[in-house]
């Protein structure tokens, strides 16, 4: 196979694309509608520059932080992301990874693999709930994360009804039925490493959701918990105090992009906030996560932690979302391509990338620790974030 290893998160990108099948590769990519949003979610941090030092660095410099009671070796999460079927080790070898590399994980409700199984590999675990069926069926939910070692608690909020791509969304079996599954035949046969993995593991991918479900209930498919969020009322501001209410340790508010929604998810209890717009699959249009940050650390001040999550491919652009006020980012597509293409190892691989591209921006503009970094560290162009709301 030649050399595992990859160099940059481009690269594992294109592994990915090239050892996955069409539909598996296309549900990574995602995005929706024009893909507007999810593109400037990576393009706006090629806007944001640096000026860099000749002379006088520090010879080491230091990158670890505290997010959500958890110690982190950089400042760097693993995002919570659903049906990780690129591999069979999925949702543990994600965490497995950043275990070794000293970072917190988050889970997916929709995840693959049950949280008893990746609580296992990593004990700074964040579970994450999305608003979805009864308030009963939501604290047995979060009962059972806590049980399995939990330590803290996502509530996203920051996913979108809207469903067209321009470019086409992938074809995803409903059911594993046979007459679901040979239309998929031949898209996986023109992939056989990736069947040879699944082969070698002694499974097949499975859509199913063990998280969405409680003691012996079957777990349901992919589409079938996701019909039930379709289903569920939007929450209001009082079911999100509610639902904080019900878990006693960190918990973070993911989805924020609004000042006037940061004061409220802090007035809900809120002990982080993820500025995001889900990768691109929220309302289509909206800005890159990155040009909302400053808005979100501006209305919260120091009462709550602040993380980015979306568009982060470089340690570079960790260290502008630190420099522009985040704690921490967060990382989705970046490690499931490494995931894709060399298993846990790639993980760890995405994750040594950005470590070596914080160290190494931190070094050329002469900021010896993450902790020090200021919006004097990075050049931002006029007009690069819109107006801030009241």
């Amino acid at each position: 196979m030649g050399n595992p290893w990859f160099e940059t998160v481009a690269i594992a990108q294109q592994r990915a694309k090239k050892r996955l099948p069409s539909s598996v590769y296309g549900a990574l990519i995602a995005g929706a509608e024009a893909g507007i949003s999810m593109r400037d979610n990576v393009s706006a941090f090629d806007e944001i520059g640096f000026r860099p030092v000749t002379a006088g660095q520090a010879a080491e410099r230091t990158m670890d932080v505290t997010v959500m009671g958890q110690s982190a070796s950089m400042p760097v999460i693993m995002s919570p992301t659903g049906v990780q079927a690129v591999h069979p080790d999925g949702e543990v070898a994600v965490a497995g990874g950043a275990a070794n590399r000293g970072i917190p994980s988050g889970l997916s409700s929709f995840a693959s693999k049950p949280i008893e199984e990746v609580a296992a590999v990593n004990s700074q675990l964040f579970f994450q709930i999305y608003w979805a069926g009864d308030k009963d069926s939501m604290l047995a939910r979060i009962e059972r994360a806590k049980n399995a070692g939990a330590v803290g608690l996502i509530l996203t909020l920051d996913w979108s009804f809207s469903h067209g791509r321009d470019w086409g969304s992938p074809a995803i079996p409903q059911s594993f039925t046979l007459k679901e599954l040979i239309p998929h035949a031949t898209d996986v046969l023109r992939k056989p490493r990736w069947a040879w993995t699944w082969a070698k593991s002694g499974q097949i991918p499975r859509l199913t959701v063990p998280n969405f479900v409680t003691g012996d209930d079957k777990p349901p498919v992919f589409f079938e918990a996701y019909g039930t969020w379709m289903g569920t009322p939007p929450p209001t501001w009082e079911d999100v105090a509610w639902l904080r209410s019900q878990w006693d340790g960190p918990f973070m508010v993911k989805g924020v992009v609004r000042a006037d929604e940061a004061r409220r998810a802090v007035d809900a209890g809120a002990t982080c906030l993820s500025v995001s717009n889900h990768g691109g699959n929220n309302v289509d249009g909206a800005p890159a996560s990155i040009r909302m940050l400053p808005e979100i650390v501006a209305a919260v001040g120091d009462q709550v932690e602040v993380v980015l999550d979306g568009g982060v491919r470089r340690g570079s652009d960790v260290v502008k979302a630190c420099a522009l006020g985040a704690d921490a980012v967060l990382i989705g597509r970046a490690y499931l391509w490494g995931l894709a293409a060399n298993g846990q190892a790639g993980v760890e691989n995405v994750l040594d990338i950005l470590r070596g591209g914080i160290d190494a921006t931190l070094r050329g503009i002469g900021v010896d620790s993450i902790a020090d970094l200021t919006p004097d560290d990075v050049i931002v162009p006029d007009g690069f974030s819109p107006p801030p709301m009241g």
